[in-house]
Formats: C-alpha cells, sequence, structure tokens
C-alpha cells in the first residue's frame, strides 16, 4: 500500500531512534551475537509490527469510526516509531535487517493474520471489515504479548527489556480498548493464537478470556 508518511519524518524518527539506540548501548558493552535472543526478538518484533502497522492503515482509510480510526493510528505511529528503534539497532549491533524471521506456522503462533485475513479488510463492506480488524488486531496484540514475555522473564539487553515493558503495557491497553469495541458491536473475539490456552503462559490468557465460540472467518 502506498505509505501516507513522507520520507522526511520517517528519516526523522529512525535518526532520533537510532540516537537513543545508541546512547543505550554505550552504556549496555557488547553488540548481542546473531543467534541471541534479542536478534531473535527484534527481528521477529519487527516482522509483527509491519503486519499491524499494514492492518491498521488499511482500516484507518476505510472507517469513519472516530474511535476506531484513533486506535488504527495510535498502531501506526507507536509500531513506525518501534520498527524505527529496532531496526537502529539491528544497525548499531552491525546486524542485518533481512535476517531469518518467523516462519509461516511460527508466525500464525504469534498471532499474526494470513494474507487472505488480511485482504479482507479491503474487501469486505465497512462494518465488516471493521469487525475483521478488531478480531485480528486483538489476537495480534495477544501474539505480541507472548513474545515479549522472554524479554521480561529473562536475562536481556536494558533497552530491549524497556521495549518490551513498552509493549507489554501499551497493547494490553489496546487489548482492553478492543474488547470493548467488540462488545459494542455483539461481536466475540478470536481464540487465544495457536490454539493453545495462554499461549504457554500457565493456562492464563492474555488480554482476555479467550473462549468465546470462534465466529464465523473473516
Amino acid at each position: 500500500m502506498k505509505s501516507r508518511f513522507s520520507w522526511p519524518v520517517t528519516l526523522f524518527v529512525l535518526l532520533l531512534a537510532g540516537m537513543v539506540a545508541f546512547a543505550l548501548l554505550a552504556r549496555s558493552g557488547a553488540a548481542p551475537a546473531e543467534t541471541s535472543r534479542e536478534v531473535v526478538f527484534v527481528r521477529g518484533m519487527i516482522q509483527h509490527h509491519a503486519q499491524a502497522v499494514d492492518m491498521a492503515t488499511r482500516i484507518r482509510d476505510r472507517s469513519s469510526d472516530r474511535t476506531l480510526r484513533s486506535l488504527a493510528l495510535d498502531i501506526i505511529l507507536s509500531q513506525q516509531e518501534q520498527i524505527g528503534q529496532m531496526r537502529g539497532w539491528l544497525t548499531l549491533w552491525n546486524r542485518p535487517w533481512a535476517g531469518q524471521g518467523m516462519d509461516v506456522e511460527h508466525a500464525r503462533m504469534m498471532g499474526m493474520a494470513t494474507p487472505a485475513e488480511v485482504a479482507t479488510l479491503d474487501t469486505q463492506p465497512v462494518l465488516a471489515a471493521e469487525e475483521t480488524f478488531l478480531r485480528l488486531m486483538r489476537r495480534h496484540h495477544q501474539g505480541a504479548l507472548a513474545m515479549v514475555r522472554p524479554m521480561l522473564d529473562q536475562p536481556a539487553r536494558p533497552e530491549v527489556r524497556a521495549l518490551a515493558r513498552q509493549i507489554d503495557a501499551t497493547q494490553s491497553a489496546e487489548i482492553r480498548l478492543m474488547d470493548q469495541l467488540l462488545a459494542q458491536r455483539g461481536a466475540s473475539p478470536l481464540p487465544v493464537p495457536g490454539g493453545m490456552p495462554g499461549m504457554g503462559m500457565g493456562g492464563t490468557d492474555i488480554g482476555g478470556t479467550g473462549t468465546a465460540t470462534p465466529p464465523t472467518s473473516p
């Protein structure tokens, strides 16, 4: 899709993120190895964020619901900024942006939508597309919360741990908002990603009950 953001703004965000990352890196020692949990996490989260930005842009272009458009814009801006920050880290760590990311099965387990599901945001009637977006994005956020747990529960670089805390707080709050918007529409959420209760989190669901009957596939 055509970008709605100018190159000067994008470059400024990347430069600012790089400066912050450099300052943190200078205090946190040697760069992590290619197979480190930090590099694996950052590459996977960039991939995950990129789809969230894509889906949010698609629905914002079509919806006239002010709350939904505001949510979509928040996702676009915050996650684009975080993508720039994480790419800045990879550059400073002397790791390529294009490395091994999540394969199709892993991406699905982390709540990512299939290409066919994403495409429905353009083809469904607007009200149906809004409901589909909320279901898909809620599941997507649940996957992100599962992805940040190792950065919060195990030793990790301070800059990566700080980002994980930010993602955890922001996306938990957005899940609660999406639950409200789904309830207003009389819609049920999608099951927990991967069909595994709690995503391995001790049987506790992430960001909701995750027990609703699955709706018709979007």
